[in-house]
């Protein structure tokens, strides 16, 4: 709906704030825009003697709902525009009830992928509360925060913002409380307040700056129009004597009623099953997607059940209190269905008792008084519809939950005698009241790991998200773990392999190609962790993918806080292939850190199969109902294979913390998920091999790489600055050569077709190696792999047209390329020998 037209749809000869303005000497100044959206009335109220009526929310007001709905998304709109995309889809929209329950949930509709939650007055059993906050000048004071998910307001922590949605800004009192409130059980960095209009004096201006100065956050503000009210002194007094006045005079203005009932009929709306009727318990992205595929049909039936008559007159859909989404999107819907020649207007009951004074100069003409019927927590009382009655409607559609189609609704005295009284039909539409999932305890999240309990890491290192199985015996020889791995007895990820303990003559071979390479390693560090600063900056969370990446991830934390200052989180959570990512990791990281802050990091990639798994992890882990926002993408020490876009070097070169286990990681195991162990709530686990802490070379290797830091910054500089320019786009080049290797070798299964050093390396370590293929020529990264080879028995094979320096082949006698005389993969089993070949089984 564009502004001239919600504009020419409100505009009146008469201003409906003239009788109060006249009378109490109330003034209300601000851009041209104001008048049109305000009128005044008088409160029945002892707080607070005038009452702003707003021409676009559709609570006092009948409104084409086109208008009202089109107020809140364009408001969202603009809050998207001011976060950005990517941190609008981080943020959570907050809306307050009663009067703002549809307006912020137009509002996080503008912003399309926020979940929306509004407060509300009802308590409903067997839902905690996670939160509540006063409203000072309200009639009724207590809002409740109960959303079925605790975590919602939680999403994302710190760096999510949260969107606060009201009808109007008078002095700020209500926001401050809330934000207080919040901010200490889940303190953020930015919020952003959203009303139809700002009325705050100069002085609750500045209470808001200094606000923001206090909390340390950012505030912003989105609002439609600015204006201020003058209030002349004693207003509050001169305003109840009036309201007194006028009530002694007439209780209320009588406008002469049909001379009979009109029929009431109830139409099924076909509601879709689990969408909630509001957002009183959240409203997710899903449950969006759900209603607006059922609006069409909705109105239909609507419409179907009103009739010819009514197509040509004037229809009213009225919601109910805190129902203000549900029948507010059943009227734009209504308005599609039916087309221009039905007026449409949509307006809800109230809690707030106004007084009516039947002039064109004052906002609320008529009221219609009727008991409450949904069983309120406080008691008994009267409710209210305003501009209803004497305003021509050819037919009322009356939308409420089914917790309030109560006897009461339904007396001689309730809402539906009372809307029969003034119009020639009545329809009533009952949403289902959205029952919340029972309360169950969640699952207390340990905080991570660290050293010196757990790895001999320093702890501001490295958080572990794993749990402790060091107690738990795991190991298993290298040729059973391999059998049961191939033949699909059992997971790799089930036991682990025995560590290997390096001979004299491997552990000088590491420290000799440390001291080579150590230069070399901290310029792929830097220049790694430029890029990530750059793009994915200011304080990205790194989260290795343990264990090989974690000393990449130490180093790119010490490489942040050398050069930059910056103290960056750090955590090592478990990915195993086939089968996915620690899902309660990933919860803990939504829990404390915005998912989209996190940046995962592997040494290096082989053919990508660790890119591919956790790609598709992190999509069913969204698709499961996880919080959603994590980039899968993965930033690589080294990208020989060409499948990630985030790397410090495309080089296939010897890193030497592959060179060894878990004396160079901090004497941690290899990642654990065996389903006696982990359970659904529980993180993946690892052992702490403290017994080696002799031969523990993790911190040595950290200070070396680490130390060459000053003297490769200028090189640094300047590849990053080239990186981020280049097109970094995956080429996948590593993915097609191990495919053909596969069947060149007659393989035919890439998951035993192992490219680059570090994973050539890991097959020597921890799996049955068949051979090796050595890119002819390639020197010294590669003299770890024939010192290990030699050791094994495994022969190397020198080749020309090799993408990597080597690629390691796992023996593939579980699978249908067992080796024959010729060395090449057959058909049929064997049993690797001493010397890499193979002979029949018995």
């Amino acid at each position: 709906m564009s502004e001239r037209a919600t504009r020419e749809e409100n505009v009146d000869v008469v201003w409906s704030g003239d009788w109060v303005a006249e009378r109490l000497g109330v003034g209300l100044e601000g851009d041209g825009e104001l008048r049109e959206l305000l009128g005044l009335a008088l409160r029945r109220n002892p707080k607070r003697a005038h009452l702003l009526v707003s021409n676009v929310l559709g609570k006092h007001v009948p409104q084409r709902p086109s208008v009202v709905y089109g107020a809140g998304y364009g408001l969202g709109e603009r809050v998207r525009a001011l976060l950005g995309a990517e941190e609008a889809r981080r943020a959570v929209v907050l809306g307050y009830a009663e009067t703002a329950t549809g307006l912020g949930h137009a509002v996080a509709d503008g912003l399309r992928d926020a979940p929306y939650l509004h407060s509300t007055r009802r308590p409903v059993a067997g839902v905690r509360q996670a939160g509540g906050f006063e409203e000072a000048h309200s009639h009724a004071t207590s809002h409740l925060l109960l959303p079925e998910d605790p975590a919602l307001l939680a999403r994302g922590a710190v760096a999510s913002p949260l969107v606060l949605v009201d009808d109007e800004f008078s002095t700020g009192n209500t926001v401050l409380n809330t934000i207080r409130a919040l901010h200490e059980l889940h303190p953020r960095d930015r919020y952003v307040i959203v009303a139809l209009v700002d009325m705050r004096s100069p002085a609750d201006r500045d209470r808001l700056t200094a606000f923001a100065v206090e909390i340390g956050a950012r505030v912003d503000l989105v609002t439609r129009a600015t204006g201020t009210v003058t209030l002349p002194d004693g207003v509050l007094e001169r305003g109840q004597a009036l309201v007194a006045a006028q009530e002694a005079e007439e209780a209320g203005p009588v406008h002469e009623a049909a001379g009979h009932a009109a029929p009431v009929t109830r139409v099924d709306l076909a509601w879709p099953v689990g969408v909630p009727d509001g957002g009183r318990h959240g409203f997710t992205p899903s449950h969006r997607a759900a209603l607006e595929a059922a609006l069409p049909d909705m109105a239909e039936r609507i419409a179907d059940t009103l009739g010819d008559g009514a197509r040509q007159g004037r229809v009213l859909v009225l919601g109910f209190e805190e129902l203000m989404y549900a029948p507010l999107r059943l009227g734009t819907a209504l308005e599609d269905s039916l087309g221009p020649g039905t007026e449409i207007r949509y307006s809800t009951t109230t809690r707030s008792p106004v007084l009516a004074v039947d002039d064109p100069g004052y906002a609320i003409r008529t009221r219609l008084v009727f008991p409450a019927h949904d069983s309120p927590a406080d008691g008994p009382g009267d409710r209210y519809a305003y501009n209803v009655a004497g305003a021509g409607f050819d037919a009322v559609v009356a939308v409420v939950d089914s917790t309030a189609d109560t006897p009461e609704l339904h007396a001689p005295e309730g809402l539906l005698a009372q809307l029969a009284a003034h119009t020639g039909q009545v329809l009533l539409a009952v949403v289902p009241s959205y029952t919340p999932t029972p309360v169950q305890e969640p699952a207390v999240l340990p905080e991570p790991l660290r050293g010196p309990d757990f790895s001999s890491y320093p702890p501001e290192d490295v958080g572990w998200l794993l749990q402790d199985l060091s107690d738990t015996e795991l190991e298993a020889p290298t040729e059973e773990r391999e059998e049961a791995i191939q033949s699909g007895g059992a997971h790799y990820a089930e036991s682990l392999p025995v560590e290997y303990q390096p001979s004299a003559e491997y552990q000088a071979l590491f420290s000799a190609a440390l001291e080579t390479s150590a230069a070399r390693i901290a310029r792929a560090v830097g220049t790694v962790t430029e890029t990530v600063l750059a793009e994915r900056g200011p304080r990205p969370v790194l989260v290795s993918l343990a264990r090989a990446g974690t000393p990449v991830g130490v180093l790119m934390r010490r490489w942040a806080r050398h050069r930059h200052g910056l103290d960056l989180p750090h955590y090592a959570i478990s990915i195993v292939r086939g089968r996915g990512i620690d899902a309660t990791a990933l919860r803990w990281l939504a829990a404390h850190h915005a998912p989209a802050d996190v940046v995962f990091v592997d040494g290096w990639t082989g053919k990508g199969a660790i890119t591919r798994e956790l790609a598709a992890a992190i999509a069913d882990f969204e698709a499961s109902g996880g919080p959603a926002g994590f980039d899968p993408e993965i930033a690589v020490l080294a990208d020989p294979g060409g499948c990630v876009r985030t790397y410090g070097t495309r080089e296939d070169f010897l890193i030497p913390s592959a060179c060894l286990n878990s004396t160079v990681s901090g004497l941690i195991s290899r990642t654990v998920l065996r389903a006696d162990l982990v359970g659904p709530d529980d993180f993946h686990g690892g052992k702490f091999y403290r017994e080696l802490a002799e031969s523990d070379v993790s911190g040595r290797f950290l200070d070396t790489v680490a130390a060459r830091f000053d003297e490769v910054a200028g090189q640094v500089e300047a590849e990053a600055k080239e990186l981020l320019a280049a097109d970094r786009a995956p080429t996948w080049e590593g993915w097609a050569a191990v495919e053909r290797i596969s069947e060149e070798y007659g393989i035919h299964d890439v998951n035993l077709v192992k490219p680059g050093v570090g994973e050539t390396t890991r097959v020597l370590l921890r799996r049955v190696p068949w051979k090796i293929l050595a890119k002819r020529g390639a020197g010294t990264d590669l003299e770890h792999i024939r010192l290990l080879a030699e050791q094994r028995g495994v022969p190397v094979e020198e080749v020309d047209d090799l993408p990597y320096s080597c690629v390691g082949l796992i023996h593939p006698r579980y699978t249908r390329g067992a080796t024959g005389a010729d060395g090449k993969a057959v058909a049929g089993g064997s049993t690797p020998a001493a010397d890499g070949g193979a002979v029949k089984d018995a």
